[in-house]
């Protein structure tokens, strides 16, 4: 007996498991979509993640890849028992057939596992279904959890697809909105900064100056004060 498990998400950049041999190519008739929450990796119960399932679509295609187990069963065992734990949040493993670019209509091989989720919050309590791009976007952006944030897990995805030549548009299409939704709240952090500081300048009475507030010292300790704010705005930028 041999194990084939097929990569669309995290696994395809952090497998985690011992496998022999892996192959880049694809499923037919499924699409991979951000419909999934993560609870216990990259979000909380109180602030889930989206991570990737399968929503079944006839004519479509999904690129990853698939990963071969060999050497008997207790390795394949060894593997299996890991994904369950990991893919925790999915309640289905289906058997698909792997197809590879230089044949798209001859199987290279057959009875590949994958993890997917039914697309029913009645059968799988981790299913979120699918919403507008903004909202995803402001979900993805601002949820965190023990191994990390969502948005990296989003964009380490973009990179994957990029570096096995299969870029994936919907993956492109959602990365670039978190980036402008980060964008924004960084936006946002910096003129809160700033309202913050400048609550504490102190008032200067321009009809009131004399030859005397014109001297260095005197407008020494305000022009610091302002360095120093224009030097948290900078910190704040990068």
């Amino acid at each position: 007996m041999v194990l084939w498990v097929f990569g669309y998400g995290s696994l395809i950049w952090n497998p985690g498991f011992y496998f022999d041999e892996k192959i880049i190519g694809f499923i037919k008739d499924y699409r991979r979509v951000f419909d999934l929450a993560c609870i216990d990796h990259r979000g909380t119960p109180a602030n889930p993640a989206r991570t990737c399932t399968l929503e079944a679509r006839e004519g479509e295609v999904c690129w990853g890849v698939a990963f071969c187990v060999k050497g008997g069963m207790e390795k394949e065992e060894a593997a299996m028992q890991y994904l369950e734990r990991r893919e925790c949040e999915y309640d289905v493993k289906i058997s698909v057939n792997f197809y590879k670019e230089d044949d798209p209509t001859k199987p290279a091989v057959t009875g590949v596992v994958a993890f997917i989720s039914t697309p029913a919050k009645e059968a799988n309590r981790y299913y979120l279904g699918p919403a507008p791009l903004d909202e995803m976007a402001r979900q993805i952006a601002t949820a965190n959890g023990p191994c990390g944030n969502n948005r990296d897990y989003l964009f380490l995805l973009e990179k994957a697809m990029s570096d096995i030549g299969h870029e994936d548009g919907t993956v492109i299409e959602l990365a670039n909105e978190v980036r402008r939704v980060l964008a924004r709240l960084k936006e946002k952090k910096i003129a809160a900064s700033l309202i913050s500081f400048s609550s504490h300048l102190p008032r200067l009475h321009l009809s009131a100056l004399t030859e005397t507030a014109f001297n260095k010292k005197a407008l020494l300790p305000k022009f610091l004060l302002l360095l120093l704010i224009a030097l948290q705005v900078v910190v704040l930028i990068n």
